[in-house]
């Protein structure tokens, strides 16, 4: 019975964590974001793209495990601030591609110090780095298949 009570106090709960340190962790990136002029979000669209550039909606959804409803007013605001285009694919009309613009392509070599920056930031060693690195994809891969 004593297990039951324990098990709802806060600091035990492994999403606490979990969530914190990800507001944290993203809390980090701003400084040098802003300075880009894109966001947290933005820039993982832009990772993407970066990594496959003329990709359809539905690509870059499953690379952020997000759903498209969510990554559509976020490719808007992309657009509007020049940085991707968003075209309709001539062999499917439902079939949006998304394509990177030379100013997001121009970026790219700036958002390379992003990585370092960041490791810079935190309080892990390469190797508890990697560990971390490990185990989170572990998690992700685990419960994405269970879903």
């Amino acid at each position: 019975m004593e297990a039951q009570r324990t098990s709802l106090k806060l600091e035990e709960q492994l999403c606490f964590p979990l969530y914190t340190a990800s507001r944290l962790v993203t809390q980090c990136y701003g400084p040098v974001l802003t300075a880009l002029g894109i966001t947290y979000p933005q820039y993982l669209v832009l990772l993407v793209l970066w990594e496959n550039d003329d990709v359809n909606l539905s690509f870059i959804a499953q690379r952020l495990q997000l759903q498209s409803n969510t990554l559509t007013p976020l490719l808007k605001r992309m657009q509007e601030q020049g940085l991707i285009t968003r075209t309709r694919s001539e062999s499917d009309e439902r079939n949006i591609v998304i394509a990177l613009t030379d100013k997001a392509k121009n970026m790219k070599q700036e958002a390379e110090q992003i990585p370092q920056y960041l490791a810079d930031k935190l309080p892990l060693s390469l190797d508890e780095a990697r560990q971390l690195y490990s185990i989170l994809y572990k998690l992700i891969n685990s419960t994405g298949a269970a879903s």
